[in-house]
């Protein structure tokens, strides 16, 4: 491997944070802003890739774990993608409906896909040779898509970076963090020279303890200062809250938009966010992984850019280089919904309607586009607004009713109208909608805010606790401590209640078994039993009534987090 010569790391520090902070506060963009086209496009393709499908483990994290390191790293020398086509994904995205993509420059297990000067462990050195990153490019170039990079920060292979595999937990015996940082400064420019401009630089892997503060800035300025129009996630620096991905700004960290991970960012307007999300399970190809339905994977788009964020959307290719045919017909099936409703997402903001399961706005202009994502007996009920309705129309088909009063908004749609995946209603209004102040839509929970009690609370902290899963607000949780594999989380609903639904969502997927059970005269009674929560769980079943209920979770990797669980009555009594 070829190395560096030994720079000072960090330069003109204080003035670097000056300028780093100003411009992670000062987000919103005039017109034709890099950040303003960004936002505008909404939806991208995310691509994990290299040596490491000839195995179908995870990408950087199973080197050390399931692949013993030395076997890892000498993958690339069996790397030969011979079916790799780079017009075939970029038409595969720009098909899709999606503007922009980014590519795995370089994750955490070193590997580069382009043939980087500064090391030999790439792209070039495995039997298929070609450079990669050239040809997409040069794809994105022909097609209108916007070319981006990810590029991992911590790097587990390289000698100099201080932490090596599993995971980051192992110490390399003679690292060097000064010269690594010139490492990754020169692959960095050396991308921005030979491959830019760049949309997006999107780093990872900055929450380990070699990187700091002052590398991040440092390096986000540097970056700016080669490429002005370059959009930077806010990963580059320390700012970075779990993977919620919501940046604190009290040191006044770089980047210039969120990241969340794995989950739907909840409502934020005053700064940019991207969710990040696999199609499948894992973020490099899988053989036979769980794939996200049609009906997931549309209605994951519209709530993301329903809360004003943007959806950055991976698959992983197999080790022959091609995306995986049932992959491709799943992204086939948004871009045909995207062509037709595609006014209702590009270009547009999140809002006023803050986002819950059920139900996503955006707005452009003066019109309002209210996604009902699932619906009650009868109409669907709305905050009143400030502006009046002047016009409006059902845009999947059908009629539909729309009512305002002071109090309220109620619109009807007959249920053989109702699209099985996203009814949209657009609102014409008598102003323009993007001053309206953004409102929460209220619960349809039996157990918002009741009290609530736990077997485990994270460090025993308010901050996280039972009552945090019943609190209504997608941003905080309920949490236990690491280690943590068994749990229960309960709630008293003040009387007897029928339920017969239940919502609930996990921060990180890690329940592999639980069961729902109610309160039957002091003895615990199971209704339903099941294995994975994740993201967005939703079960029906015969109504119950019960006024305690709880989730035992019986199975965890880890300790297990809630975001929110829902009681909801029968639809004939919502």
């Amino acid at each position: 491997m070829r190395t560096c010569g030994h720079n000072q790391a960090v330069r003109v520090v204080g003035i670097v944070l000056c300028i780093a902070g100003v411009w992670a506060q000062s987000c919103p963009a005039a017109a034709g802003d890099p950040m303003q086209a960004w936002r505008d496009m909404k939806f991208g393709l995310f691509v994990h890739w290299g040596p490491v499908s000839l195995v179908g483990t995870e990408i950087g994290w199973s080197r050390g774990r399931e692949v013993p390191s030395e076997e890892y790293d000498q993958l690339y020398k069996r790397f030969n993608p011979t079916q790799f086509d780079a017009e075939a994904w970029v038409t595969t995205a720009k098909k899709a409906g999606m503007r922009y993509l980014v590519l795995t420059s370089k994750h955490h297990d070193g590997f580069c896909l382009w043939p980087s000067e500064y090391t030999d462990y790439h792209i070039g050195n495995t039997p298929f040779k070609r450079d990669v990153m050239r040809e997409l490019a040069d794809a994105c170039a022909k097609h209108g898509i916007q070319f981006c990079t990810y590029h991992s920060i911590c790097d587990w292979y390289h000698p100099d970076y201080p932490l090596g595999s599993p995971g980051g937990r192992t110490k390399k015996p003679n690292p060097n963090m000064p010269r690594y940082y010139e490492y990754l400064r020169n692959q960095t420019r050396e991308i921005l020279e030979n491959y830019g401009p760049l949309g997006i630089m999107w780093f990872d892997g900055e929450w380990e303890e070699p990187w700091t503060l002052e590398y991040g800035n440092e390096l986000y300025a540097y970056l700016k200062g080669l490429q002005p129009t370059l959009v930077i996630n806010n990963r580059v620096s320390k700012g970075r809250q779990g993977m919620a991905g919501v940046t604190s700004q009290a040191h006044l960290n770089a980047g210039d938009y969120d990241t969340p991970e794995q989950r739907i960012g909840n409502f934020q307007n005053d700064r940019p966010w991207e969710t990040c999300m696999t199609i499948c399970q894992q973020w490099a190809w899988k053989p036979n992984d769980a794939m996200k339905s049609e009906k997931e994977c549309i209605q994951t788009l519209v709530r993301v850019v329903g809360g004003d964020g943007n959806l950055l959307f991976n698959v992983g290719p197999m080790p022959d280089g091609r995306i995986e045919p049932r992959q491709v017909d799943r992204l086939m099936q948004m871009g045909r919904w995207l062509d037709k409703y595609g006014q209702t997402i590009y270009g547009t903001r999140g809002g006023p309607f803050k986002t819950t399961a059920s139900l996503a706005s955006t707005h452009q202009g003066n019109t309002i586009y209210v996604h009902i994502l699932d619906w009650p007996d009868g109409a669907v009920t709305l905050p009143p607004l400030p502006k009046r309705i002047v016009r409006s129309s059902i845009l999947t088909g059908g009629s539909v009713t729309v009512r305002q009063t002071a109090e309220a908004i109620t619109i009807a749609v007959p249920e053989g109208d109702r699209d099985t995946i996203d009814t949209i209603v657009a609102l014409t209004l008598d102003g323009w909608a993007g001053d309206i102040e953004p409102v929460a839509l209220p619960s349809a929970s039996l157990a918002a805010g009741k009290k609530a009690q736990a077997s485990n609370v994270f460090q025993n902290s308010d901050a996280y606790g039972p009552d945090k899963a019943f609190d209504d607000d997608p941003g905080t949780r309920w949490a236990t401590d690491s280690g943590i594999k068994q749990a229960w989380l309960e709630v008293d609903l003040g009387q007897s209640e029928t339920i017969s639904r239940v919502a609930i969502s996990e921060a990180y997927s890690r329940v592999r078994g639980f069961e729902l059970q109610y309160a039957d005269n002091g003895t615990w009674t199971t209704f339903f039993e099941g294995e994975r929560i994740g993201e967005k769980f939703v079960a029906d079943f015969e109504p119950i009534a019960a006024q305690r209920v709880r989730l035992n979770i019986l199975e965890a990797t880890d300790g297990p987090t809630i975001w929110e669980f829902h009681l909801m009555a029968p639809k004939k009594s919502r």
